[in-house]
């Protein structure tokens, strides 16, 4: 981008930084990737990603001229991730970036660390976005995540949809999950820590092997090391992705033809055609419908949702709770209401 074909004025402290050849074209990349014309809020972390998509959001935003909160999750899992929030908070703010801190309070867990961390950091995202009525989140998920993640689903034995779920859109109750780095290497977001920010937090768990996606970050570099071409495997990605939305239209369907959802009930009644779709479309569909009903983040565990749907084809009454929804079968009938 050049700063002198802008109509708006860059701060000096920043516009030196984006002077950079390199980083001037990561910018131009993020800008064509991301179209937010409203206020939006960063996730940071204090990692050399997050820290990266702080700066180029930043500059989005005064040429988009877009109000941005940055808000910095402080999960308390180590000893000194309260300090390291306090210095990621001064960096920025030397950088004109204002961040504010969310704490994770209360008991930690001792087992899967990593899955329930995640959860309370989006839980803690969406409780303050609501409150500033911001509906667009960034996340600072990168290339080297999305095939990690890849990966670690292939590992899990997931479904189509769980090998796909890294998309730089995503919507979650009402609210726009964005990922506008999905195609930047995680060492160009390094360079941009360092060079504008000279520090980032190294968080120490990256390097524990007791995590599925440490040991799964080894296994591909030493695929790089055997000739991974990133560009295919990208590609073969955005395949997937292709038929997963066609897969979307016929879910879409369904939910449109065979389910009533009342709003103001928040329960959805379904009919007996519902079921009778290709598994698929029968699966992706009920857990859609959970997720909405039940107001989560996550979709239910699959054995969980499989075994159900086994339970609802072969009995005509049957009852049982997942997700925090109540399903009930009443002869051809199927309700699912919110757990009280």
């Amino acid at each position: 981008m050049s700063l002198k074909n802008s109509n708006v004025k860059i701060p000096k402290i920043l516009a030196n930084k984006l002077n950079n050849k390199k980083i001037s074209k990561i910018y131009n990349y993020f800008e064509k990737s991301i179209n937010i014309n409203d206020k939006f809020a960063v996730a940071v972390s204090g990692g050399a990603d997050s820290l990266a998509l702080s700066f180029l959001a930043k500059i989005y935003s005064i040429r988009k001229k877009l109000k941005t909160k940055y808000l910095i999750i402080d999960h308390r899992l180590r000893s000194n991730s309260t300090l390291e929030a306090k210095n990621v908070k001064k960096i920025l703010i030397s950088f004109g970036i204002k961040a504010e801190i969310l704490t994770w309070k209360g008991k930690k867990p001792s087992k899967n660390i990593q899955s329930i961390a995640r959860k309370k950091r989006y839980e803690l995202l969406f409780l303050k976005c609501r409150k500033l009525n911001i509906n667009n989140i960034l996340l600072a998920h990168h290339q080297d995540d999305l095939f990690e993640n890849f990966f670690i689903r292939i590992l899990r034995g997931s479904g189509l949809k769980g090998l796909v779920s890294f998309k730089k859109e995503l919507k979650i109750n009402n609210m726009n999950i964005l990922r506008p780095l999905l195609e930047v290497k995680k060492k160009d977001l390094i360079f941009i820590s360092k060079f504008v920010f000279n520090n980032f937090v190294d968080d120490p768990s990256n390097y524990d092997e007791k995590f599925l996606r440490t040991r799964v970050r080894k296994i591909l570099i030493q695929l790089e090391r055997e000739g991974l071409n990133d560009k295919k495997f990208y590609k073969s990605i955005r395949n997937l992705q292709y038929s997963d939305k066609t897969i979307q239209t016929y879910i879409d369907k369904n939910l449109e033809e065979n389910s009533f959802f009342s709003i103001k009930k928040n329960r959805s009644i379904l009919n007996k055609n519902f079921f009778a779709q290709p598994q698929e479309v029968v699966f992706r569909s009920l857990s859609d419908l959970l997720r909405i009903i039940g107001k989560k983040y996550y979709p239910s565990r699959g054995k969980k949702l499989e075994k159900i749907i086994q339970e609802i084809e072969k009995n005509t009454s049957f009852r049982a709770t997942l997700g925090g929804c109540i399903i009930e079968k009443v002869k051809h009938t199927v309700i699912i209401s919110k757990e009280r």
